[in-house]
């Protein structure tokens, strides 16, 4: 029996140093497992000035575009309130993922017809940018977790949006978002748990 318990305590004792060690793996929180699975976010802390530089001339000749029409759009698609640090930290690439997929497909639109060339580099760092966040959506939620309350009403909004704003609408809230999406949703969700 004494032999039993010894064998236990040294099994027990093993497996909590190689754990501890790293030498055995052992299940890591969402920011940390998320990198496991191919995940690369961090490398979107902060973008280059160049990149930065070509979206903000994109935006500059939207704008530009805009001041020679009447336009007026009712409450905006990305409110100020929308913050991803209010969701939980597996429910920020689900978030984000949405948002960035919707901002390519209006500004993929735009290129094909209004802003051709300027949106070129903008579109090239943005698909890279979808490409590496698809490696951190997790397929599903974690076990038994489903997109509700403020998750699911900015999914729904964002899925939405195509069929209840005008062209016009959505190609300006894409646009004027575009900065926030890139300096503080995607540097939120680059930053994991310490994004608070």
């Amino acid at each position: 029996m004494k032999l039993g318990m010894a064998v236990g305590c040294v099994l027990v004792l093993t497996a909590v140093v190689l754990t501890a060690t790293g030498a055995v793996p052992f299940p890591k929180p969402l920011g940390v497992l998320a990198d496991a699975r191919g995940c690369h976010l961090a490398q979107f802390q902060s973008l280059s000035p160049q990149e930065l530089q070509a979206f903000k001339r994109a935006k500059d000749t939207f704008e530009e575009s805009l001041s020679q029409k009447a336009w007026s759009c009712r409450p905006r698609l990305f409110p100020r309130t929308w913050d991803l640090q209010q969701l939980k930290v597996w429910e920020r690439p689900v978030a984000l993922e949405a948002e960035l997929a919707l901002t390519l497909k209006v500004l993929e639109a735009m290129a094909d017809s209004s802003l051709g060339d300027i949106l070129d580099q903008p579109l090239h760092t943005l698909r890279h940018i979808h490409s590496e966040l698809q490696a951190c959506v997790p397929a599903q939620a974690p076990a038994g977790l489903r997109p509700r309350g403020r998750l699911h009403h900015w999914l729904q909004r964002l899925h939405d949006a195509p069929e209840k704003e005008s062209l016009g609408c959505l190609e300006a809230s894409v646009m004027f978002n575009v900065f926030r999406l890139l300096t503080r949703d995607l540097k939120c969700v680059a930053s994991g748990d310490l994004c608070v």
